[in-house]
């Protein structure tokens, strides 16, 4: 098990992380998102280790992995760039995990490397953009750690590459019961394959939910009144604006689901309908708006 507690880090007299609590459990697989320089990548380095919070705790499996370095060949860090190990080759980048990590199974990690048919014989730098991120994936999962964080892991991989790796995370992590948290801007692939919901909003996190709850905790509809949308309906805190084309508005509603939906149908709308909800919305919601970058 993985537990943050009160984490803090300031960076340039700057908090980029504040008060940061959560646990993840073994067999999990959890999607952290959030806007542009929330502070998640900050995040990720301070539960591998590459950092220190200036207050607070990382433990895994119950020993703070700051005090206790050796916890760490139980977890293993991917980050969004390769470029410290461009200049060496496959056998290189094997001999010096090998050297690393205790655990590192180099048959297990060739055998990987025939399944998603990467070449053996070549410098990473010759690999393209998801070659080199397939080939990290793969080499973190060699390790044999216990829990295993991934930032940003399929930009670059083509579609069927893309589908063929979160398979083989899910199968990863339901044989040996690993936790894994993957950090993406990539909301539809956290749909598919996360147990839990992480949202970070300004360095804090804003909320930590099982998907399945993410999705019951919200409706988004479609609405048309005769005039504009009745200011009963637009100043509740459970309704938030998604979109609008003339007479048409697309609503989010967060929680007091059924009393509002009775508020929306109380002022007569001509059109009131149920549509399909995607993290994507939840994501726009809770964090920012149509104008901000995600």
């Amino acid at each position: 098990m993985l537990k943050v507690s009160n984490v803090s880090k300031k960076i340039d007299g700057r908090f980029v992380l504040e008060d940061v609590n959560m646990t993840l459990q073994p067999g999990t697989i959890a999607g952290i998102v959030g806007r542009n320089g929330v502070g998640k990548s900050t995040l990720l380095r301070t539960l591998a280790g590459i950092l220190d919070p200036d207050h607070g705790h990382v433990s895994f499996q119950e020993r703070d992995i700051h005090i206790n370095p050796e916890v760490k060949q139980k977890l293993t860090y991917v980050p969004d760039s390769t470029e410290i190990l461009k200049s060496y080759n496959v056998k290189e980048i094997v001999m010096l995990y090998d050297a690393i990590y205790k655990d590192f199974d180099v048959m297990y990690f060739y055998s990987l490397m025939d399944r998603f048919k990467l070449p053996k014989n070549k410098k990473l730098r010759t690999y393209s953009k998801g070659m080199k991120a397939l080939f990290l994936i793969l080499l973190s999962f060699s390790t044999k750690a216990e829990f295993i964080i991934l930032d940003e892991p399929t930009n670059g991989l083509d579609p069927i590459v893309k589908r063929s790796i979160l398979q083989f995370i899910i199968e990863e992590v339901s044989e040996r019961q690993l936790c894994v948290l993957i950090s993406t801007h990539h909301l539809e692939e956290v749909e598919k394959i996360a147990d839990v919901l992480i949202m970070m909003k300004e360095g804090k996190i804003e909320s930590t939910t099982s998907i399945e709850d993410a999705k019951t905790s919200y409706r988004k509809v479609q609405v048309v009144y005769k005039q504009a949308l009745p200011e009963k309906i637009a100043i509740l805190n459970s309704v938030s604006i998604l979109s609008q084309t003339g007479r048409v508005y697309t609503l989010m509603i967060k929680g007091n689901i059924e009393a509002t939906l009775a508020a929306m149908h109380e002022e007569k709308p001509l059109l009131l309908e149920e549509l399909p909800l995607t993290l994507e919305d939840i994501f726009i919601s809770s964090l920012g708006g149509e104008s901000h970058v995600s």
